[in-house]
């Protein structure tokens, strides 16, 4: 059985509860409504009509009794079904919590996808543009790669600011550098940072150990405030996916210009 299947049961379990709950509750007030009408009815009566006083002090007994019992019983139940209440509205907020956590992940599916179906490098990066504003909800960031023969983390791609806008960042040195160079995604509680050599988020885009580039972010969406534990799952999910996808695409790049240069110099040959 699926989450989703559990899940569904459990919420029908919990509202069959709730209706058995609220019937008898229902039939405990009816029950205590006509209990009361018939002591009122018996107050009211004439004394003359009462065979015997002992039998109806006791009858009035057994009446005020019986009350007392379904008031308690009333209020049992209603403690019960306030903690159904609360459990299912517990219940209900985490099931939209499951669905969030099901789309977000179904979203880096086709997100993760899209990323292999191409060896384009600016197709790759359009796409990680799209990932990161649609699933982590960012609204300024930058995109480098690094350069392995001037050891340069370089801006090849943003969002929210042209990419001249961001700095170029020597492997281990500064927030991005440190990131990358260690493998080790950098975070902090802000939602927000001016400084572009001081990102929020840094994600290394790293190979087993060979450095590709990172994912800086500097600001989030307004309608975001925080990261959640999704959120730095996504990172790490996002860091693999990205940087192989980015490396693919290199790698592609350079055997296609050889392979270029290598015809070229057999057509050079032929001639």
């Amino acid at each position: 059985m699926s989450q989703r299947d559990d899940i569904f049961d459990r919420a029908n379990e919990f509202m069959n509860v709730f209706s058995r709950g609220a019937e008898f509750t229902k039939e405990l007030l009816e029950e205590n409504t006509r209990l009361r009408r018939q002591l009122i009815e018996l107050d009211t009566r004439d004394t003359d009509a009462a065979q015997d006083t002992g039998e109806w002090g006791k009858l009035r007994e057994q009446l005020l009794t019986r009350i007392e019992g379904l008031e308690v019983e009333k209020e049992d139940v209603m403690e019960r079904l306030r903690a159904l209440e609360e459990e299912n509205r517990q219940f209900a907020n985490r099931y939209v919590e499951v669905e969030e956590e099901n789309n977000n992940l179904a979203n880096l599916y086709v997100a993760s996808y899209q990323l292999h179906s191409t060896l384009d490098l600016s197709e790759v990066l359009k796409i990680i543009i799209e990932i990161v504003i649609n699933l982590v909800g960012a609204e300024i960031f930058c995109v480098y790669v690094y350069d392995e023969n001037s050891g340069m983390l370089e801006p090849v791609a943003s969002e929210g600011e042209q990419v001249p806008a961001f700095p170029s960042t020597p492997l281990g040195h500064g927030t991005v550098g440190r990131s990358v160079e260690l493998g080790e995604t950098y975070t902090t509680d802000q939602n927000a940072s001016a400084d572009y050599e001081s990102p929020i988020v840094s994600i290394p885009l790293c190979v087993e150990d060979q450095p590709i580039g990172s994912i800086a972010i500097f600001k989030l969406l307004a309608q975001k405030e925080q990261f959640t534990l999704l959120d730095h799952e996504l990172f790490t999910l996002l860091a693999g996916h990205a940087a192989t996808a980015i490396f693919a695409s290199q790698l592609h790049g350079q055997s296609e210009r050889k392979l270029n240069t290598i015809q070229g110099f057999i057509d050079l040959l032929t001639k």
